[in-house]
């Protein structure tokens, strides 16, 4: 089991801005703040953000994202309207996807770093 993810922004104060928004769509808060690096979470931090002022921005062909769990389609949406009202970009808008084991609803988002974070709820398992 995975405990926690930290994703390199260039500039934190912006960074934290834009989750906080749209983590709050899919009931996380900011629950640790210090100088150089914020922690989110539902519970404790899992979703770590950490400031690296001078990288450039990540390569959009990575192969890499985050997941996060909400808790039904309709706050995926919200997790998606919300990125991109706030300078987000859409890398799959909220939809039904077929998973190796079960269907899903998924959407996924590219930070202002081009960081590429998914919210996803399984139906059938909420």
């Amino acid at each position: 089991m995975i405990d926690h993810v930290s994703i390199a922004v260039k500039d934190l104060i912006l960074a934290t801005k834009f989750y906080e928004a749209v983590l709050g769509a899919i009931g996380y808060k900011k629950i640790v703040d210090r100088q150089s690096m914020v922690g989110f979470g539902k519970k404790y931090p899992e979703f770590w953000l950490n400031s690296r002022p001078d990288m450039n921005g990540v390569a959009s062909d990575t192969g890499v994202h985050i997941c996060l769990r909400a808790k039904n389609a309709e706050a995926v949406t919200e997790f998606h309207r919300i990125a991109l009202q706030n300078g987000g970009t859409d890398e799959g808008a909220p939809g039904p996807r077929q998973a190796a084991m079960t269907t899903y609803f998924g959407a996924f988002i590219k930070d202002k770093d081009g960081n590429k974070i998914e919210a996803v709820s399984f139906p059938s398992l909420n």
